[in-house]
């Protein structure tokens, strides 16, 4: 799977190596609209990782909300259900009807704590929570279930534990808020684009927009044309990912949701993966070589 090794988010999106373009993230872990960006980021890394690296910043926007008022609850709802539709992304809003999220501060806390063990194993775990809230429909701020899934994604689980509790996760979160309101942002998701002049001031974008848009933005920041990086395999990229929605995949490979239904349907036939229906669309879990 050499095109994910090389350009994907193991070697070339999440490391330290300088690259010409830093793309500051500005996401909340229980907005939809965050999670709506998943295509066009894994798109983003396979095709052009080798020039950006992304900094995840929490920016508190949902954390800080009265959510003990059952008319948020209601609206959230709604929201889930009118993005997942649009988007392709499955989230289920009937959550906040069923089992709300009633302490979000400790989400963002517990995001920070993963990425003391390292920005990959942030960033794994950040996946594998929004999979947990917007496919399984678990209560995310509770610290059982965070504790589950730090274990599923390989952190050290008492390192973690400790770490919720400890100041060193409260200021790293403080210190997101201060980056966001330093940086003007007021909605979710927002990047911000910057290149190697620090004296040049940032790209900001605000919202979801189609994929070219953000391609457009990278062009015209590098100095040289850049390289388009080819995807690897379906399979490949399968193997890589573990966990994705056709949607992702219609994305990456530009397919339209029937086409993506075939070619999966051909995996799942070798048992190298299972169907897994969601609310809206379908995801895909990688299962190996049987």
């Amino acid at each position: 799977m050499s095109n994910l090794d090389q350009q994907g988010p193991k070697n070339k999106c999440y490391n330290s190596d300088k690259k010409p373009i830093e793309i500051y993230t500005f996401i909340d872990p229980l907005c939809p609209e965050c999670w709506a960006l998943e295509p066009i980021f894994k798109k983003l890394q396979i095709e052009y990782g080798k020039y950006f690296s992304i900094k995840h910043v929490l920016s508190g926007r949902i954390t800080n909300l009265n959510m003990s008022k059952k008319k948020n609850y209601d609206n959230i709802a709604e929201l889930w259900e009118k993005t997942a539709s649009r988007s392709g992304m499955s989230c289920d809003g009937t959550l906040w009807l069923e089992n709300p999220i009633d302490s979000p501060y400790i989400v963002s806390i517990a995001i920070k704590a993963a990425e003391l063990q390292g920005r990959r194993a942030g960033l794994r775990f950040l996946r594998k929570l929004q999979e947990l809230l917007f496919l399984e429909k678990q209560n995310i701020s509770n610290l059982v279930v965070l504790q589950d899934c730090a274990e599923n994604v390989g952190l050290d689980v008492q390192e973690f534990i400790s770490d919720i509790h400890s100041d060193s996760a409260a200021k790293a979160f403080q210190c997101d808020l201060k980056i966001t309101s330093e940086m003007d942002v007021n909605e979710i998701p927002t990047l911000v684009f910057f290149n190697e002049n620090t004296e040049d001031e940032g790209i900001k974008i605000t919202g979801t927009y189609p994929y070219e848009v953000y391609e457009q933005i990278l062009e015209e920041m590098l100095i040289d044309p850049p390289s388009k990086s080819q995807p690897p395999s379906i399979e490949s990229f399968m193997e890589f990912f573990k966990l994705v929605a056709s949607k992702e995949i219609a994305v990456v490979y530009n397919l339209s949701i029937s086409q993506v239904e075939k070619e999966m349907k051909k995996l799942l036939l070798l048992q190298k993966v299972e169907q897994l229906p969601a609310k809206y669309g379908t995801f895909w879990r990688y299962l190996g070589e049987k």
